[in-house]
């Protein structure tokens, strides 16, 4: 061996990462844009600059906080129906049963995955709106990290009361409508105050028409098993 030389395995010679490694690094890319959420909701230059610095892409924001953030809204809904029937939904006479509950979950879950993308894919298109060019990445980001606060507000279904339930739902969409609000400018680097604030209102309405066709979707679903029986 010449001089100077390093032997292959020797600490300071760094290998291509390892699939764990980027499984690890993910997570935390995922525990971080939720530790900055508090902040990303009332502020332009926090939360918003580091989720642009870390740039974590589309695959991995899907895989690693898209799709386990939806398992929320379908696991509770079932929850809701099995454990306390009747006091947020009507209550299924017979009672769901574990197959019924299945094909709601999934079915629910891939209308949820699926409308990501296709909010990205409207975000980036609404920015001639407004003489911007996003890329999907961007938009994407927006995409993933806005509906947020509604995966979180299922979590409401643990305590069994309609009301309680309502408010929550109520107060995710002014905290959705925050993240929107606060995104647009840093992510697709509005300069002009009216400019990100007519996009964001666009964003908003196509946010809240999605929302209203994955209620649909889980009507749906309920009257086919109900008919069905």
């Amino acid at each position: 061996m010449r001089e100077g030389a390093v032997p292959k395995g020797a600490g300071g010679v760094s290998g291509p990462p390892t699939p764990f490694g980027a499984g690890s690094m993910a997570t935390q890319e995922a525990a971080m844009t939720l530790h900055d959420l508090p902040k990303m909701l009332y502020s332009y230059s926090e939360g918003w600059p580091e989720l642009a610095r870390v740039h974590p892409s589309v695959t991995r924001l899907f895989t690693v906080y898209v799709m386990p953030m939806s398992l929320i809204p379908p696991a509770m809904f079932v929850y809701s129906l099995a454990v306390t029937p009747g006091a947020v939904f009507p209550q299924m006479v017979p009672q769901i049963t574990p197959a019924e509950a299945l094909a709601v979950v999934v079915a629910f879950y891939l209308a949820e995955l699926a409308m990501v993308p296709l909010m990205a894919s409207i975000i980036q298109q609404m920015g001639e709106v407004v003489d911007v060019k996003p890329a999907y990445h961007e938009a994407f980001m927006l995409a993933a990290v806005a509906p947020t606060p509604l995966w979180l507000s299922a979590l409401a279904l643990f305590v069994p009361s309609l009301w309680f339930v309502v408010a929550v739902v109520a107060a995710a969409w002014v905290c959705s409508a925050a993240l929107i609000y606060h995104g647009v400018p840093p992510l697709f680097r509005v300069a002009d105050f009216g400019k990100a604030r007519l996009m964001s209102g666009f964003v908003l309405m196509a946010g809240v028409i999605a929302w209203v066709a994955l209620m649909v979707v889980l009507a749906l679903m309920l009257s086919m098993i109900i008919g069905l029986r």
